[in-house]
């Protein structure tokens, strides 16, 4: 266990380094401050007394920005970690210490993870604290906790598909290809899919429910908007409908497990293929 402990933090160490090195993590980290910036900014408003419309509101504001960027960072951030390793030299070489392939796969997946996702926690916690002390504005911290799980579940579903991206895809210009292929049709292709199918055959609800539901994206953006109000009232009939077959509870879940099972399933995949695959 203690040998375990070694070689992983060894590698996590070598990993944070290069990732500081390269930047992302600089601009991941602004990208965050700037976006929970500018909602505050917009979320003020002027009158007598400067006041401010809802911290709550200008986090849920956040949030749902947050889920069409955080597939994008997470992809860029490990859709060339493996190739690139493998390319420059770095695998054969880390690989002639003792060091397993299993180790050095979990730790660059644990340390992209953390970078991607304790800021983000960080800044919903400093808004919800600047809320609560300088504008005196009520934030649930139940809406909070849930927000930075639906959050921390979507990174790690696209970490999952990044990191097997990387694997599979040996050549870095092609994986660039296909990380800006599987945003796309996470955020964009998969929702203009399902108004196509709706238009062309008429399809139950519960067909619609599922497709949708299938995209993590998707999946959690009905749990954000459940976990935001009970009755899913924002949703209009479609919140009746889910409401009263499926339950907010379940969307909840729904939006909770399923991103962390297709990112486990994408990442136990490529752990099989890294595994045995050659070094070069």
């Amino acid at each position: 266990m203690r040998t375990l402990s070694r070689e992983l933090w060894a590698v996590a160490r070598l990993d944070l380094a290069e990732a500081l090195r390269s930047r992302w993590v600089l601009f991941s980290g602004l990208a965050y401050a700037l976006l929970g910036g500018a909602f505050v900014f917009v979320g003020m408003r002027e009158s007598s007394v400067l006041g401010f419309s809802g911290m709550g509101r200008a986090l849920l504001s956040m949030i749902h920005a947050l889920l069409l960027l955080l597939p994008l960072f997470a992809l860029t951030a490990t859709g060339q970690v493996i190739n690139r390793a493998r390319e420059d030299g770095t695998l054969e070489l880390l690989f002639s210490h003792p060091v397993r392939r299993s180790v050095y796969f979990l730790a660059i997946s644990i340390t992209r993870y953390l970078v991607l996702a304790l800021p983000l926690v960080v800044l919903m916690l400093v808004m919800t604290l600047i809320g609560r002390w300088v504008f005196g504005q009520e934030t649930g911290w139940g809406f909070v906790f849930q927000a930075m799980g639906i959050s921390a579940s979507l990174i790690a579903c696209f970490v999952g598909a990044g990191i097997a991206v990387s694997t599979f895809i040996r050549n870095q210009a092609r994986a660039v290809i296909w990380i800006l292929v599987i945003w796309a049709a996470a955020v964009a292709f998969m929702d203009f899919g399902l108004v196509a199918v709706m238009l062309n055959w008429r399809v139950t609800p519960e067909v619609v429910f599922i497709l949708a539901a299938l995209n993590p994206v998707q999946a959690a953006r009905m749990a954000l908007l459940a976990g935001t109000s009970s009755e899913l009232s924002v949703l209009g009939p479609v919140g009746f409908y889910l409401m009263h077959q499926v339950g907010s509870a379940w969307l909840l879940v729904l939006g909770l497990l399923w991103p962390l099972v297709c990112g486990a399933a994408w990442w136990c995949a490529a752990l099989l293929s890294f595994r045995r695959a050659d070094i070069v």
